[in-house]
């Protein structure tokens, strides 16, 4: 049974990688950790595991690697879609993925990584101009108020906490979100945030609504 800590700010992905690797009878998720004092604390407690760990948590990695390997555990980088990890930062891991990555991916590089391979995930040019391509459309159809909702959602606001930061009511945001899962064609707030995540011109698109709206609000 290969055990599995995923660590990540983003209670979405966490939420997402776990359904994924749920299906599978020879995982297991051993802990769920939003901030590096809980990763650390189910690194001495949960020894020989296999980490995903994300870069957005902006640990110290040396320190991280040396909890690791102390632990006898392994350990996978999932790397934000327009980030760009050196050949040098990937040696240091077992394996490197991206945030987008497909679901088949993620359970091939657990498998590899638990066997004592190394996985690191290539960006294939024809694979990800397709996937642009869809998130494009979609991007293009919705509005600035839409993208910011979904930039929103991306973060794991609920609607209260969205009508607040985008001084509306609550109903309104409601109405937009049905709108939105029209032009998506997702059908509730996990599936939004799971599909904007792995579509990387939807994903850079709300990113930057997001910071939009972190600087009308400081």
């Amino acid at each position: 049974m290969n055990r599995i800590i995923l660590a990540d700010n983003q209670a979405i992905f966490r939420a997402g990688a776990a359904r994924v690797l749920a299906l599978e009878d020879d995982m297991r998720i051993a802990a769920q950790c939003e901030d590096g004092e809980k990763l650390f604390a189910a690194i001495d407690a949960l020894r020989g595991s296999v980490l995903l760990v994300s870069s957005s948590l902006r640990l110290d990695l040396r320190d991280l690697l040396a909890r690791v390997r102390s632990a006898g555990s392994r350990i996978v980088l999932v790397s934000e879609n327009a980030e760009q990890v050196s050949e040098d930062l990937a040696a240091l891991f077992d394996g490197v993925l991206c945030r987008n990555v497909p679901g088949t991916v993620l359970v091939d590089c657990i498998r590899r990584v638990a066997q004592g391979q190394r996985f690191v995930q290539r960006s294939n040019v024809t694979t990800m101009q397709s996937a642009d391509s869809v998130g494009s459309r979609v991007r293009d159809r919705l509005t600035p108020k839409e993208m910011q909702i979904v930039a929103l959602i991306v973060q794991g606001c609920k609607n209260k906490d969205i009508a607040t930061q985008l001084n509306t009511k609550e109903q309104v945001i409601k109405n937009y979100l049905r709108s939105i899962y029209d032009k998506t064609g997702v059908s509730d707030r996990l599936e939004l945030a799971l599909f904007t995540i792995h579509h990387r011109a939807l994903a850079e698109a709300a990113a930057k609504a997001g910071h939009l709206i972190q600087m009308k609000t400081a």
